[in-house]
């Protein structure tokens, strides 16, 4: 990994540097496949306020930060279905996005053990890191509100 990175839970007053970090990775490799509407409904998804909003519902995020920078991010839903999963482009490949999910299974399976496998709607840039991490394609691309993904599924019996 570049620099030592640590793990933990989104602080209050951090989805302004979250949502800069999605940002920036979602408009260099997805946004530019996305029509107006899908960059405009994502954008939406990923405001700070929206972060905040969902964090106190029934999602949760984590953080990976390197240097008292954030790195890496997950927002899981429901302790089953993975909303949202970016690095830092400079943190790629280096077991960020691993670590990450590792995590969020971990807290997943501690607050709802019945939990059998978790979800996510990957872009088609992330299906292959998506499928390292153990996910498979379970439905064909689909369309919604200009936003293109592809289902994706594992069992967490299989997950690392």
């Amino acid at each position: 990994m570049p620099d030592e990175v640590s793990f933990r839970a989104m602080r209050a007053g951090e989805s302004v540097a979250v949502s800069e970090l999605i940002l920036a990775s979602f408009s260099e490799f997805i946004g530019p496949e996305y029509t107006e509407q899908g960059i405009t409904e994502f954008r939406k998804f990923v405001d700070p306020s929206a972060l905040e909003a969902r964090s106190s519902d029934n999602h949760f995020v984590r953080v990976a930060e390197a240097k008292g920078v954030i790195v890496g991010m997950i927002e899981v839903r429901d302790n089953n279905h993975v909303a949202l999963l970016f690095v830092d482009k400079g943190y790629q490949r280096h077991g960020v996005a691993t670590s990450l999910l590792s995590l969020a299974l971990e807290d997943a399976r501690a607050a709802a053990p019945e939990t059998e496998r978790f979800t996510v709607n990957s872009s088609r840039f992330g299906v292959m890191a998506y499928e390292k991490l153990g996910f498979r394609q379970t439905g064909p691309e689909r369309t919604v509100n200009g936003i293109a993904f592809i289902p994706m599924a594992m069992r967490l019996s299989d997950a690392f």
